[in-house]
């Protein structure tokens, strides 16, 4: 896909807190970059601090000010770039320092080239939703990856009510449920058993987490369905969390519903030319072989 290279002005630069000392560098090769183009960086507040640029701005303010963000760190990251800019629908182009890389697809060493045919408007898009996570009638918190219903006491299982587009699925006494989207089927989903999903495809999986029921198994539905979940009686909601992402972490009271649907805003990430899923995954989990042919 070629974007307009006019488009790129303004570039957020969003760094990992604790990365390694690859950062530093990183950021610096970045702010040249851009100095030689005539493009103004906008850091965030720990990229002005290693760059010596004052104080920098927090995540969501570089969403309304920026064309572009380069995250510089792993995939948890851009995932937290990704929830908070998501609204201003900012192109996220993700540079890798973390171990997984699944979303953090730049390797620093090439990040010179990759980012010149960025801005240049040379490079693949790749548009993705989240989950938007409510309980009761309390604010609603975003999911790139999956909200997970789960248990707080170690020893005790929990159970739930599962209803989709109002119609009863199932209670099911388990460790919890995960709600994935295709991005997070490559997360805690694929450890959980549930099936690789691709980025593309519009739907969300329910993935059971150590079911006492062999017989519950992950569901797909499509990704326009509502999905709500609630605690049944005799389970405390003391012992109940719900978490979006590994990172926001809220509690559900007795008589409260879980809902959770589409976001209507899609994450846009920046990928070089020629990207190929399925080259990630064979590279991330280790799947061997090429064609015969």
């Amino acid at each position: 896909m070629n974007l307009a290279a006019t488009q790129f002005r303004r570039i957020a630069v969003i760094a990992k807190p604790n990365a390694a000392d690859q950062l530093k560098s990183t950021l610096h090769e970045l702010q040249d970059l851009l100095r030689a183009r005539g493009l103004q960086l906008l850091p965030d507040r720990l990229s002005a601090e290693v760059l010596g640029l004052g104080e920098g701005s927090s995540v969501v303010e570089l969403a309304r000010q920026s064309d572009l963000a380069v995250v510089v760190g792993g995939d948890g990251t851009l995932l937290d770039a990704a929830r908070q800019m998501a609204d201003q629908e900012v192109p996220l182009l993700g540079v890798n320092l973390g171990r997984l890389g699944f979303l953090a697809d730049v390797n620093p060493r090439d990040l010179r080239g990759i980012l010149n045919a960025v801005l240049d408007g040379h490079c693949d898009e790749d548009r993705r939703f989240l989950l938007n996570a409510q309980i009761g009638d309390g604010p609603s918190v975003l999911a790139f990856n999956d909200v997970v219903l789960h248990k707080w006491n170690i020893a005790r299982m929990i159970e739930f009510e599962t209803w989709i587009d109002g119609r009863f699925v199932y209670t099911q006494r388990s460790d919890g449920l995960i709600v994935s989207t295709p991005t997070g089927s490559t997360a805690y989903a694929l450890s959980g058993g549930g099936p690789l999903l691709t980025p593309g495809l519009d739907a969300i999986a329910l993935v059971p987490i150590c079911p006492h029921t062999l017989s519950n198994r992950p569901i797909v539905v499509h990704a326009d369905n509502r999905i709500e979940i609630s605690v049944c009686g005799h389970t405390d909601p003391q012992d109940v969390r719900i978490t979006c992402d590994g990172a926001v972490s809220l509690t559900i009271e007795a008589d409260e519903k879980l809902r959770i649907h589409r976001h209507p805003v899609p994450v846009r990430l920046l990928h070089p030319v020629g990207y190929d899923h399925f080259d990630v995954l064979r590279a991330k989990l280790g799947w061997g072989g090429m064609p015969q042919n």
